[in-house]
């Protein structure tokens, strides 16, 4: 890609591809492979995003839909919708606070505390295998490198993305 661009525009500099591009292509298969993983177990990306936010809050495992979309998951609304699937599925159960019947609480069952445990264990070994061709300082700096880009793609939201006229 990078040879075709040098060729049909060479007075443009195509650095960027082979960072972004790069890195988009390698979201994309990184994606396929933890969807298909978690896909096995009858879960979608978008519920297993809540499984693990109720599971990494700690015992009683529970949070209101507004912490979930705090945690970075999506709109309260987009949160119920999963939730939904999630109680109809037997993974959680909703709980009204005593003190204030307002505020509903989703928890985890017994069978959504395993099925987490056991997607999330079997997450962690796709990964690991996926970062199989690198060695522990190149997975160090890989780690430290993402953190610098998102600041560098946040400080450039004041900048045209492209000319005006």
């Amino acid at each position: 890609m990078i040879e075709d661009w040098a060729r049909e525009r060479p007075e443009l500099d195509t650095t960027p591809l082979e960072v972004l591009a790069r890195l988009h292509r390698s979201f994309l298969r990184y994606s396929t492979r933890l969807t298909t993983s978690i896909d096995r177990h009858g879960l979608s990306v978008a519920g297993f995003d809540v499984l693990t936010a109720l599971r990494r809050s700690g015992a009683p495992y529970r949070l209101t839909a507004g912490q979930l979309a705090d945690s970075g998951l999506v709109s309260s609304a987009g949160v119920t919708l999963r939730i939904d699937r999630l109680e109809k599925d037997g993974l959680i159960v909703r709980e009204r606070e005593a003190d204030d019947r307002r505020v509903v609480y989703s928890r985890l069952t017994d069978k959504g505390l395993a099925t987490v445990d056991t997607v999330f264990a079997e997450h962690l070994d796709n990964e690991r295998r996926m970062l199989g061709g690198l060695s522990p300082s190149e997975c160090r700096q890989l780690a430290r490198l993402p953190r610098k880009l998102e600041e560098s793609i946040v400080d450039s939201d004041g900048e045209p993305t492209a000319p005006t006229a």
